[in-house]
């Protein structure tokens, strides 16, 4: 066990602050700055526009930095002053403790060690018992929903995406952001994983005490402000950051290599591998013209198949197959709609052409999809399934 002058030192050499945010909380703000004093006096407190006697508890304590915001602006915003105070102060990590009395200072040494095992791009995240007696039912549901919608944006699995109790990577971080209420909690740690942070839960105590724990907290409103915030995430996840990991890591490796890692050496089941290359296949091939890749993505991830196979067979319709599609779905449109035309050479195409039969095209392009999606998918699992054999 550290002493509490090695923990210090330890912070100072890692060049490690604590940030707290609070706003009304005079019942338990003594508490926790007192507790983090005995490591450090490496402290910002952030005071976000609080009514009651939090100016004065902050002035009584000479050896910490104070902010005194004028008008409360959420938290978030009181996060984002309190990270530029640190980085001017030359700091590298902040630790962020909630000043409701929830967290206990002296597991401050927990995320030491745990910096000290990765020193690198890290967000460490103080995970809670969720389930232990005095914990509110809504906050074990948001704290599920908030982790959730986090593996979707960003494929990282987490057991708690909520808690306050954080050390942030000063330098690694967005510099602007969207949000500047309780939802800029999610927003950091998703934008700071897509930049390559790595982001982790550690373990620490909770305490949870109805008669002095004070919430900020709106049900409506919040919930409101994360739903959404969540679907700008999740539209930006499919549009922008699933495909740019995609073609990192496919600029990353060779062809053969590619199709070796990401294929057969794949830890999905040949089963799940052909329905995903399938589903390329058919959205690839079916008339989504400018969300497709939105589309594959979103139902690869719900139906948890493989995303990379299945965005990388959805680009059978790249520019140089597209006449080949829209023709083989004119004329197999042509078979099952009523006095429609036969294309005889896709060479004589046009716009007006295809404008002018589009129910032709538009049926014609979801039975060829799906005539497709079948062969590619019968074709693949029984590919996959001789390869196996032959290679035990």
């Amino acid at each position: 066990m550290l002493s509490n002058s090695t923990i210090s030192e330890t912070l100072n050499l890692k060049k490690v602050c604590v940030i707290v945010p609070t706003y009304n909380n005079h019942k338990t703000l003594n508490r926790v700055i007192d507790g983090v004093l005995q490591y450090t006096t490496n402290v910002i407190v952030v005071n976000d526009g609080s009514t009651d006697s939090t100016a004065e508890i902050i002035n009584s304590y000479t050896s910490i930095e104070s902010i005194h915001l004028p008008k409360n602006k959420g938290k978030g915003n009181a996060l984002q002053v309190g990270f530029k105070k640190a980085i001017e102060k030359g700091f590298h990590y902040a630790i962020t403790i909630d000043s409701d009395g929830q967290h206990f200072p002296d597991d401050i040494p927990v995320f030491l060690e745990e910096l000290a095992k990765n020193e690198s791009n890290i967000l460490l995240i103080g995970s809670r018992n969720m389930n232990q007696e005095g914990v509110p039912k809504k906050s074990s549901f948001g704290n599920k929903f908030s982790n959730f919608w986090f593996w979707f944006e960003t494929g990282i699995k987490l057991e708690d995406t909520q808690s306050g109790y954080r050390l942030y990577p000063l330098l690694q971080l967005p510099k602007t952001y969207f949000t500047n209420k309780f939802e800029f909690e999610i927003e950091v740690i998703v934008r700071a994983a897509w930049k390559g942070t790595e982001v982790k839960n550690i373990p620490v105590k909770i305490l949870y005490d109805p008669e002095e724990r004070v919430t900020h907290f709106r049900p409506f409103k919040d919930f409101t402000r994360i739903s959404i915030l969540n679907t700008i995430l999740v539209i930006i996840t499919l549009l922008y950051i699933k495909p740019r990991d995609f073609f990192r890591n496919f600029k990353k490796k060779k062809i053969k290599q590619f199709i070796k890692e990401e294929i057969l050496q794949s830890n999905d089941s040949n089963l799940i591998k052909s329905l995903s290359i399938a589903l390329g296949v058919f959205i690839g091939i079916a008339p989504f013209w400018g969300f497709q890749t939105v589309l594959v993505l979103f139902l690869a991830v719900l139906f948890r198949w493989n995303k990379i196979l299945a965005f990388t067979f959805s680009n059978i319709s790249i520019p140089p197959m597209i006449p080949f599609i829209i023709f083989g779905s004119l004329q197999v449109g042509s078979y099952f709609v009523k006095d429609e035309v036969n294309f005889s050479d896709y060479q004589n195409l046009t716009f007006e052409a295809i404008k002018s039969h589009t129910s032709q095209y538009v049926i014609g392009s979801f039975i060829l999809a799906t005539i497709a999606a079948f062969t590619f998918g019968i074709a693949s699992f029984f590919l996959l399934s001789l390869l196996h054999k032959t290679k035990k």
